[in-house]
């Protein structure tokens, strides 16, 4: 399999369209939503290292890595898809939208929590600044929960596939300063639209 049929695979691709919105089966007006007790085991993973939650071994999608498992320790790449999946977990409770959206990277996200009326711009850049300056993927991991949390608040999706690719680099200093640029320039973008309005939801 390819890394793209990996990646089909994981949750929020198996509910949500590629509008957007919530799949609907074939001849079905209903929409298809991820049960409350399937996101309820990814929120157990809040916190915890990739593999120590049981419940949460049929949601893992990437492929093992054989050499480190046999050491009882997991890639990098299966500790990032374990944060994204219990992140996930934490947004999606009790939404009725799809809180997965294609191309909505972290610095986007912030970009729209910042320009919400509910929240204080400068607030909002002290938590992206914490998350932006994290050293370390435990460290980003814990300001995550935080920022999540709050987009979650206003309705906010997110690209989790996205998610799951800068988690991943974050591990190393020179992919997680790309990671920092995009973040930034995605979250700055708000200097060239002074004048757009906040908006209410």
């Amino acid at each position: 399999m390819t890394e793209e049929d990996f990646t089909k695979q994981r949750i929020w691709h198996r509910y949500t369209a590629a509008d957007g919105t919530w799949r609907r089966k074939s001849g079905n007006a209903a929409e298809q939503r991820p049960r409350g007790e399937d996101l309820a085991v990814l929120r157990r993973g809040l916190g915890r290292p990739a593999g120590t939650v049981l419940e949460m071994f049929p949601f893992y999608t990437c492929p093992v890595d054989d050499f480190a498992a046999r050491r009882g320790e997991v890639s990098a790449e299966q500790e990032a898809e374990h944060i994204a999946l219990a992140l996930y977990g934490l947004h999606q409770q009790s939404q009725n939208a799809p809180m997965h959206r294609d191309g909505v990277g972290l610095g986007r996200a912030m970009l729209e929590l910042r320009r919400h009326d509910r929240t204080s711009d400068e607030a909002v850049d002290a938590r992206f600044q914490q998350a932006f300056s994290a050293a370390a993927t435990a460290g980003l991991q814990l300001r995550l929960r935080g920022l999540i949390t709050q987009l979650k608040g206003i309705k906010q999706p997110l690209d989790y596939d996205r998610l799951v690719s800068d988690v991943h680099q974050w591990g190393r200093p020179d992919t997680r300063s790309r990671v920092r640029r995009r973040w930034g320039l995605d979250y700055y973008g708000w200097t060239q639209r002074t004048t757009a309005p906040r908006s209410g939801r």
